[in-house]
């Protein structure tokens, strides 16, 4: 069962870029039909004599997490962990057990959380990233734009744009809930 609806959310996805680097691993263009997994990633890792191909539960999770924070209005936190247990029971009904699994991954994420970001996709859908915990990651997001390192044909003030209304809802949100602003140690202007 878990198969057949794996295999339906794959049909869905209109495209799949494996060519930007993403924070976090994997991540969704704005409009959805773009899911977009770190250029840095291995499409596959060895586990117990088998080759297991990890892009489609990626995919899973991206397209279970997109859907209900647009199509339900879930907060991002909320629509991860939904997101994350359909992954898992993919994974599991795929014989590889979720420490395996888990275990290669973190390799990756923490990797890739790491390093400098220079190729961003111009239309990749801020709203994960804009969690108070993330404004480090919105502040490299935005020194690698002025550094002129993103995609060729994409426009740096729309790319600047997005991260500066990203940074200011994140900001109201904390203000909404009693929290003080947290100011950019770098002005962006």
């Amino acid at each position: 069962m878990m198969d057949r609806a794996l295999d339906a959310i794959l049909r869905r996805v209109g495209k799949l870029d494996r060519s930007h680097d993403i924070p976090y691993l994997a991540g969704y263009s704005q409009d959805g039909k773009t899911i977009y997994i770190d250029r840095h990633m291995p499409p596959s890792f060895r586990c117990r004599g088998r080759t297991i191909k990890t892009d489609a539960f990626l995919i899973l999770h991206e397209e279970v997490e997109k859907t209900l924070i647009d199509q339900l209005g879930l907060h991002y936190l909320h629509a991860h962990q939904i997101a994350t247990r359909a992954e898992q029971a993919a994974v599991r009904a795929a014989g590889i057990t979720w420490r395996d699994y888990d275990r290669f991954m973190q390799k990756y994420v923490k990797a890739i959380g790491d390093e400098r970001l220079a190729k961003v996709p111009a239309d990749l859908d801020t709203k994960p990233y804009r969690d108070e915990h993330d404004l480090d990651l919105l502040r490299r997001m935005m020194a690698s734009i002025e550094r002129g390192e993103m995609p060729p044909g994409h426009r740096r003030e729309k790319l600047r744009q997005m991260i500066k209304q990203s940074m200011a809802e994140l900001n109201a949100r904390r203000v909404a809930r009693g929290l003080r602003k947290i100011s950019s140690r770098k002005p962006l202007t």
